[in-house]
């Protein structure tokens, strides 16, 4: 009878782009299959397999040591299904990340030499977590949990509540400008599904100086500043804006379950679980970038703000001289009073 693995390792990025590791030991190892180790790297399984094979090849590697099968339960159609698996420990896993050419395992290489320096210079590793906390370790999973619900209950903005769940994907790097592009396809495929438009779109088709408030529904503060008409969320309409609200709270307590789950979910994973989630909301999909490019929109935008924004100062000029000629009307009419 084979045994069970119930090893676990997760490479994942913090909020201020710390890169950190969260391991669920069996007997002091972690044990993943080649398919596990390719999802954990972001590579493909072949990838896997040939740097594997240089491994044991070169004899970096043994393979008596460092492979052991263990039994799998899959489901297959309705039923439970019972496999064995090849699985290798963290001997191989260790070598495959150095080799492996991705930036989850180059986040990996840098979080591994960074503990090698740290031993070949002090002669030891500390975990100031575990240290602490002997009793509670650390659970990715418990902890990733945990921060959605408090997101779900936090006072944000429902839209800067869905990038958030976006920031706590495992491969997601806030100094990385693929970053900036991925929140801004996210933000594209939200507001497509609710009106048809990218934000883009909509901010060239609404925003008008001529309007009250430019064509704004709701801004920040009393008065509406160039920053706030470059948000499209703040042009849409009552009903549009309730819509966002409710696919956003679907779309948190799914999030909550695939972490309760135990899922890790990459950026693209997200990207693809979207579509899913708005597809069975009957909601149409944006396949391309849209015909009104991020740039174009700003730039209405600032234009029409331009003319806005003078219109306001000329009338708040009149107010003023307005209010001044009443003034001097009244001084002069309390001098009059005073000579006779």
């Amino acid at each position: 009878m084979f045994p069970q693995n119930n090893s676990q390792l997760i490479i994942y990025q913090t909020e201020s782009g710390e890169t950190k590791i969260d391991v669920r030991l069996d007997k002091e190892t972690v044990w993943l299959t080649q398919k596990l180790m390719a999802k954990l790297f972001d590579t493909s399984v072949p990838n896997i397999n040939m740097h594997l094979k240089n491994c044991f090849n070169e004899g970096e590697l043994s393979k008596k040591a460092t492979i052991k099968k263990f039994l799998t339960v899959q489901k297959e159609g309705n039923r439970k299904v019972s496999r064995k698996g090849v699985y290798y420990n963290l001997d191989a896993i260790i070598s495959v990340g150095y080799r492996i050419k991705s930036k989850t395992a180059t986040h990996f290489r840098i979080w591994a030499t960074k503990r090698l320096k740290e031993y070949i210079i002090k002669g030891f590793v500390l975990d100031d977590e575990r240290l602490k906390n002997p009793d509670l370790p650390f659970d990715y999973f418990e902890e990733l949990t945990q921060r959605i619900q408090d997101i779900r209950t936090s006072e944000k903005r429902f839209y800067r509540k869905i990038t958030d769940i976006y920031a706590l994907s495992v491969d997601y790097d806030p100094t990385d400008p693929m970053s900036v592009e991925f929140f801004q396809t996210v933000q594209n495929k939200v507001h497509f599904a609710i009106t048809g438009k990218t934000a883009a779109e909509i901010i060239s088709e609404r925003v008008d100086s001529k309007k009250p408030y430019m064509g704004l529904t709701n801004w920040r503060g009393e008065k509406v500043r160039k920053v706030d008409t470059l948000i499209a969320k703040n042009y849409l309409n009552k009903k549009e804006l309730l819509t966002l609200n409710n696919l956003v709270e679907q779309y948190l307590v799914f999030a909550e379950g695939q972490a309760m789950q135990r899922i890790p979910m990459r950026m693209k994973d997200w990207i693809e679980k979207l579509e899913g989630f708005l597809t069975l909301n009957n909601r149409e999909i944006l396949q391309k970038k849209g015909k009104i490019s991020h740039k174009e929109g700003k730039r209405l935008a600032e234009k029409n703000y331009k003319e806005y924004n003078k219109k306001r100062i000329n009338k708040h000029d009149q107010i003023d001289t307005t209010f001044d000629s009443a003034v001097k009307l009244i001084e002069s009419q309390k001098k009059e009073e005073s000579s006779e």
